[in-house]
């Protein structure tokens, strides 16, 4: 009877290609933060309008969110929470996930976030009285 040989353990991923897509992305969002930096969305003829707003007169989530960026990129972090709070603290979020992503990148581990059906319900929940409260009137200090 002969015996099978034990399987050999996968090699490791070059460092080159497990930062690929890591740094892939902080290419893209430097280049989208670069143009929208240089390109003041506060100018009108820019960038199209919010239909939303255009047509109703209300503020999506979304509303001012050009103007955040513009403003992070030029390092001003209170214009940005005025603009768009709601995706000013996205973008802060976006940055903790990218940093470890890249850390275990970096240390050949898998990155994941187990987000369930409860996590997607409380998002959409926080986005929906975001966009309810800086409608109303006292609402006033979230809209852009």
């Amino acid at each position: 009877m002969t015996e099978e040989p034990a399987p050999r353990a996968a090699a490791p991923e070059p460092l080159a290609r497990r930062l690929a897509a890591p740094l892939g992305v902080a290419a893209g969002l430097a280049a989208a933060f670069g143009y929208v930096g240089a390109v003041d969305p506060n100018e009108s003829g820019h960038y199209p309008a919010c239909p939303l707003l255009r047509y109703t007169g209300v503020f999506c989530p979304g509303c001012g969110g050009l103007r955040s960026v513009h403003a992070v990129a030029h390092g001003d972090l209170a214009a940005a929470l005025g603009a768009n709070a709601l995706a000013t603290v996205g973008y802060a979020l976006f940055a903790a996930f990218w940093a470890v992503w890249l850390l275990r990148s970096v240390q050949g581990r898998a990155v994941s976030l187990p987000l369930r059906a409860g996590h997607w319900w409380a998002l959409g929940g926080l986005v929906l009285a975001f966009t309810v409260v800086r409608n109303l009137p006292f609402g006033g200090f979230l809209a852009p």
